[in-house]
């Protein structure tokens, strides 16, 4: 009979759904700055420069560079492209690529400049308020192809193994089961052989005790990522002699998320089965929203004429997160008649679920040298440690639900190191040409396979991106700044559902363990940003 072949899959399956795991804590930790179309254009390498709405959120002293007070708002739009395609012509074979357009509104805010009149210390200090944009979450996949090895009902039929059919049918099956296996069940996706306790898929025909596939089958798995992550900034900054600059932010981040995906199998010769199989499709749905605080410190020094350097440290954000989810699955056959298999379908109910998550510090520091009124060029290096980031119950300090979780933070994220670099080019007084270039290193190593939302998945590589911009600024207090994008993220590698094994010869009994498909996503993200604003 079937067996799961990797034990590690259930590690983290509860009987209510509600399984929080170390990718949830990096998605909603991770962070990626958009600013204004002036700071993308320049690679977001603002920490030594300030001096722009966006700089505020990588650095807070950069509101006091500037001796005036502005205000701007920058609309655009995020246009994200990701290709999928089977690492084996057996699976999913087909090249598909997929597009999605959303507007979006990254970075508005203002920031007052007070001026003391003093020749010397405090010269001027700064009060404002920032909404920046540190997180994207869009995301289009489909794949599709054939398959004459596994089958997604398969798999959740060796995941029923063992379970009782009265009970997973009960009223209270959704409170003492893994949900997939009970949707399952109860819409007809898996049967019980014979009384055994032991389940077979509607795909999947029985001889000598024995499962498999009956036919080649066409499958189809698309899911959507949509949501962002915001922070909402209190910003004040200090300027001492124009050579020292100190600001403090109060950030609340605030986190909107939904992942949905779905499994759709269909049968290319629908006689090839016993149950005359047509056609099954698997649905998850899940959404997250979360409120947190944080408090960032940051400081810029003018050692001579032309030289720049800043620093700044982020503390651990608190966050707490409330997620809910639902399943639904279905299946039709064609065959009619006394031995006939019946349709179904069925429904979870909505799970929900409430917890911190306490994200880790980030530091960042920077160097910039400016030519006079010709141009500037920027770097910087942000990095921060994934290993501290937890998980925690709320309202008690009983947190064994996430000791494993936690455990497996500890062990196997890592720390990402980022470089952001740009320049920025006058050839006349009102024109500027920019250009930028980011480079992150992905804190889950390659060889780690992770779960996302009930999918298996592994990563390898590093998030590149370059950006292109140009800006006017008027002889009075009108400004305006155009910028692109471009970001290429990670390969993942996706297991549409998990491992599991069947008996190759059914005389001999050899068990042999046969890979699920393994599909390749490639996204790329492109942001085109407009600023307008005026200084006053």
């Amino acid at each position: 009979m079937k067996k799961t072949a990797i034990l590690l899959l259930l590690v983290g399956i509860t009987a209510s759904a509600g399984a929080q795991t170390m990718y949830d804590a990096y998605n909603f930790s991770k962070s990626d700055y958009v600013g204004t179309a002036r700071t993308m254009a320049m690679g977001n390498a603002f920490t030594a420069l300030g001096g722009d709405i966006g700089a505020v959120s990588i650095n807070p002293a950069g509101s006091a560079v500037a001796r005036y007070s502005q205000a701007s708002i920058s609309p655009g739009i995020n246009i994200s492209v990701n290709t999928a395609l089977g690492t084996s012509t057996e699976w999913f074979e087909k090249n598909l690529r997929t597009y999605m357009t959303k507007f979006a509104m990254p970075n508005f805010g203002f920031s007052i400049n007070f001026d003391t009149h003093r020749l010397s210390g405090l010269k001027n200090w700064s009060l404002g308020f920032v909404v920046n944009r540190t997180g994207t979450y869009q995301d289009d996949m489909v794949a599709q192809g054939s398959n004459a090895l596994t089958t997604f009902a398969g798999s959740m039929a060796s995941f029923a193994e063992g379970f009782d059919p009265a009970e997973l049918g009960a009223e209270d099956a959704y409170n003492n089961f893994d949900w997939r296996s009970v949707v399952s069940y109860g819409s007809g996706i898996i049967g019980e052989i014979d009384g055994t306790h032991e389940y077979a898929g509607v795909t999947e025909d029985v001889e000598n005790g024995q499962c498999f596939l009956a036919a080649p089958i066409d499958q189809k798995f698309a899911r959507r990522t949509l949501g962002s992550r915001q922070d909402y900034i209190l910003n004040f900054g200090t300027n001492f002699s124009d050579i020292i600059f100190v600001g403090v932010n109060l950030g609340i981040t605030s986190i909107n998320y939904t992942h949905d995906y779905y499994i759709l199998e269909s049968a290319q010769e629908p006689d090839m089965f016993s149950t005359r199989f047509n056609s099954l499709k698997y649905n998850y749905g899940y959404a997250a929203s979360g409120t947190g605080i944080y408090g960032k410190f940051g400081i810029i020094a003018l050692p001579f004429k032309g030289l720049r350097v800043g620093a700044a440290i982020q503390t651990p954000t608190s966050t707490t997160i409330r997620e809910t989810w639902h399943m639904s699955a279905e299946q039709s056959c064609y065959a009619t008649g006394e031995n006939s298999y019946p349709e179904g379908n069925a429904s979870s109910p909505e799970g929900e679920y409430e917890y911190n998550l306490i994200s880790p510090f980030r530091f960042n520091v920077g160097a910039a040298y400016t030519f006079g009124s010709i141009g500037l060029i920027s770097i910087d290096y942000e990095m921060c440690n994934y290993r501290s980031m937890s998980f925690h119950e709320i309202g008690t300090n009983d947190d064994t639900a996430f000791e494993v979780t936690n455990t497996d933070i500890r062990n196997v994220m890592g720390t990402t190191h980022e470089l952001r670099a740009g320049i920025e080019f006058k050839p006349l007084p009102e024109l500027s040409v920019r250009a930028g270039y980011n480079f992150q290193t992905n804190p889950i190593p390659s060889d780690i396979d992770y779960e996302n939302q009930y999918i298996w998945e592994r990563t390898e590589g590093n998030t590149h991106s370059a950006s292109l911009g140009i800006g006017y600024s008027s002889k009075g207090s009108f400004f305006a700044d155009l910028a692109a994008r471009m970001t290429k993220y990670p390969d993942r590698y996706i297991y549409p559902y998990d491992y599991y094994t069947y008996d190759e010869d059914w005389n001999q009994y050899v068990d042999a363990s046969v890979p699920t498909p393994e599909i390749l996503s490639k996204k790329m993200l492109w942001n085109v940003l407009l600023t307008i604003g005026f200084r006053f």
